[in-house]
């Protein structure tokens, strides 16, 4: 955290006074955060319902509850 900041992802002091009048490379700034993608390998599945379109999987599935899942047969 730098200087004149009270929050983690935000901008706070950015750099010294007017005498470099420019902020230096490399320097520590707020970016994108969120929004990756995380792969569960060795998941049984357990029962698949056609009728109900369900997939009973054994074991935690990543993600918040309603969003999109892939499925696919294991890599490794």
């Amino acid at each position: 955290m730098t200087h004149g900041s009270h929050y983690h992802r935000r901008v706070g002091s950015m750099s010294a006074n007017s005498s470099p009048s420019r902020v230096f490379k490399l320097k520590k700034l707020p970016g994108h955060m969120g929004s990756e993608n995380v792969t569960v390998q060795n998941l049984e599945v357990v029962r698949v319902d056609a009728e109900r379109n369900l997939l009973l999987i054994k074991g935690a599935i990543p993600g918040a509850k309603g969003s999109l899942v892939v499925v696919r047969e294991t890599v490794k």
